[in-house]
């Protein structure tokens, strides 16, 4: 693939239900389809909302099959947050919709994800890998956070050194602001300030080129 399009949801939907979440998460595929990516990345939660003192409910499939449609209308790979429910507790996960597959995929969120151009597969990296299980034709690793400025801080000090050690692009997506692209050198391809918008990304020939794109 000569041109990977991608980008990062800032998104901080702060909405009771998960029906408007999805509707949210609808404007930003639709945005991120018209920048023409190929794959959007939504922050940790973002089907349910991160402020709550315990997990909600993971929403089922029905209530999350709008995403999936427009997933296979605009041919685009999403990944987003919600809680799962494994052995009776309640954990952190990511959601997988993609154009090549007729059903939604959930997996528990670990430190990140990896993902080939063009391959629909998603790796989740382990939570504390000392080496962590990298497919060797990835070429980004994705994160998705809920930080404030502290964690934010550490955060992106800390993907930017995962970038550079394992020689691989990280894009991470946060909905409290300053979502970013790192290139496999481990440097800052761009960085957003705070405000609802899409951090995207271009892997050409000349490698990485970065933007920012306001929600209108």
């Amino acid at each position: 693939m000569s041109h990977w399009n991608i980008a990062a949801a800032q998104y901080g939907g702060l909405h009771q239900t998960v029906d408007d979440h999805v509707k949210h998460h609808l404007r930003f595929i639709a945005e991120a389809a018209r920048q023409r990516c190929d794959l959007l990345v939504f922050p940790e939660l973002s089907l349910t909302g991160s402020g709550a003192p315990t997990l909600p409910p993971p929403p089922d499939d029905a209530q999350l099959e709008p995403l999936l449609n427009a997933a296979h209308f605009y041919q685009i790979t999403v990944i987003a947050g919600l809680p799962l429910e494994q052995d009776g507790q309640r954990q952190k996960g990511l959601v997988l919709f993609s154009p090549a597959r007729h059903r939604i995929l959930r997996y528990p969120q670990g430190r990140g994800a990896s993902l080939v151009p063009g391959d629909k597969h998603l790796s989740i990296l382990d939570a504390h890998p000392d080496s962590p299980n990298l497919d060797p034709r990835a070429t980004l690793v994705t994160s998705c956070q809920s930080v404030g400025d502290n964690r934010w801080r550490q955060s992106i000090s800390n993907l930017q050194r995962f970038a550079h050690k394992y020689a691989i692009a990280v894009l991470m997506a946060n909905a409290c602001g300053g979502s970013a692209l790192w290139d496999e050198k481990g440097q800052l391809i761009v960085r957003a300030d705070k405000g609802e918008l899409l951090v995207t990304g271009t892997l050409g020939g000349e490698g990485w080129q970065g933007d920012i794109i306001p929600l209108g």
